[in-house]
């Protein structure tokens, strides 16, 4: 397979499919914006960490050396992307009565809990905001002569400071902005805080001095701060949510502009990165994907009823990232059965040791894989590549192991390290172990084979009142699970 094939992605600050050209020869440079961890991340959320994984590993697969940073914002988010009101850190503290250090410590490592269970690569860096408070302080004074001005509530940027502001979210009307709450003494609608100063009377639990006040930074300055010091500016690719590209990512640029005393947006890297890539959003009809909806869709919600982690995996490759993808338990379900199949089908290949992955019959297949990821992660068709090359038959078992596993090193499946039995669908809630379900299959399968119907329907009968089907058709021999 060759992977010199051009890596294309699609940039959304042009518009367009570009050739991955890497600043550094030989170097890809990420960064990823990361959570604010006031609360659990919903599967939503997740989805833009799958993206920007599968972009770290096809990068890898390409053959660059890879320098990713994911950010933890644990200061200076407002509620609603707005530039005034409550942090959301603060406000959690406020109503958990606890420590806002100890909230944001506790969010993290619960998003952590679900890199990992999504089989996501830990990245070069995670950049935690509240530890870059001087070099956001140094970066605030740089651009402040030329671009900020002071008001009662803090230091604002003055959109108008720089060339081609909002081209990325393609908002050249305040109608691109109504998601900003309206600030007295704004120059600009679109304008937005650098620092924001601690309210008269107030002490907050996350403030710091600065030349404009005791205050916290605004939450856009972080990822500015964080991406130039850590990956140098211009780096390659910035990556984020959809909702990033109508307000903090045109912001971070802006800032970055001022920074790097660059001009217009038709040069892409005067933005601060060469490319800039957005995953659309996770639909969810029912309204459970708002965090204010109390039992929102949490990636452990969808483990406690009985799916295994890696099934969401499945189900957000299925799709392109730039697709909009609309979750349903159907479709987990649907995921769940593929991810099976396909763990089924490279059990027969677990005593085998990896060899070359060259060989004829596996060619085609190989340059399909390639093909599609280098088509902007076209990950859908790379799935089928998968498919395709599982279903070979009469080769090598080496030789077809070492082809699975350079693909499943770029779509992330883990397909070597977990059975089947993993598959099945278990709840928390169930009452029934395991032991005794195997134990009735064991009676069930020998009245069956005596032709003792009455006996095998009693148990099967009995299997569903306890919330077990028994999926008499699998092909591999009797398969169950717990609705």
């Amino acid at each position: 397979m060759t992977t010199d094939t051009p890596l294309k992605l699609f940039n959304s600050l042009t518009r367009q499919l570009e050739v991955f050209q890497p600043v550094h020869d030989g170097e890809a440079r990420v960064y990823t914006c990361g959570p604010t961890v006031y609360n659990y991340p919903h599967i939503g959320n997740m989805r833009a960490y799958v993206f920007a994984d599968v972009l770290g590993r096809t990068l890898s697969f390409k053959g660059y050396k890879l320098t990713h940073v994911i950010n933890i914002t644990d200061v200076g988010h407002l509620t609603d992307d707005a530039d005034e009101g409550e942090d959301k850190m603060e406000k959690m503290a406020a109503e958990k009565a606890q420590s806002i250090w100890d909230i944001a410590q506790h969010y993290t490592q619960a998003y952590w809990a679900d890199v990992k269970a999504l089989n996501i690569r830990q990245p070069f860096k995670w950049s935690v905001a509240t530890d870059y408070i001087d070099e956001m302080l140094e970066f605030a004074k740089q651009i402040a002569p030329k671009h900020c001005y002071e008001l009662d509530s803090g230091l604002y940027f003055d959109v108008l400071t720089v060339a081609d502001y909002g081209r990325l979210a393609r908002a050249v009307t305040e109608d691109g902005e109504g998601r900003i709450e309206a600030v007295e003494g704004k120059r600009n609608a679109a304008d937005f805080a650098i620092w924001r100063k601690t309210p008269p009377g107030e002490k907050r639990q996350m403030e710091w001095d600065s030349p404009w006040g005791k205050g916290a930074p605004g939450w856009h300055l972080e990822c500015s701060v964080m991406g130039g010091k850590l990956l140098g500016f211009p780096f390659d690719i910035h990556t984020g949510g959809i909702d990033h590209r109508e307000i903090h990512h045109p912001n971070e640029i802006a800032q970055n502009q001022a920074f790097c005393c660059t001009n217009g947006l038709d040069v892409a890297e005067n933005s601060g990165a060469r490319i800039w890539m957005h995953n659309n959003f996770l639909v969810e009809r029912s309204g459970k994907m708002s965090k204010s909806a109390g039992e929102f869709l949490r990636l452990q919600l969808l483990i406690d009823k009985g799916y295994h982690q890696l099934a969401y995996r499945m189900m957000c490759l299925q799709a392109h990232y730039r697709s909009e993808l609309e979750f349903s338990w159907e479709g987990l379900g649907a995921a769940l059965t593929r991810l099976k199949r396909m763990v089924m089908a490279v059990q027969a290949l677990t005593d085998a040791d990896a060899t070359s992955p060259e060989h004829p019959k596996f060619g085609p297949v190989r340059e399909k894989f390639a093909a599609a990821m280098s088509d902007d992660l076209n990950t859908p068709i790379a799935l089928t590549a998968l498919e395709e090359a599982l279903a070979v038959k009469k080769v090598d078992a080496g030789v077809k192991r070492a082809v699975i596993e350079e693909m499943d090193a770029v779509l992330g499946l883990n397909l070597f390290g977990f059975n089947r039995t993993d598959l099945r669908i278990r709840p928390k809630a169930a009452t029934i172990s395991e032991e005794e379900i195997e134990d009735a299959l064991i009676r069930r399968k020998q009245a069956r084979a005596e032709k003792d119907f009455a006996t095998s329907d009693a148990l099967r009968d009995e299997f569903a009142a306890k919330g077990v089907e028994v999926m008499d058709g699998d092909p591999l021999g009797w398969e169950w699970k717990l609705g």
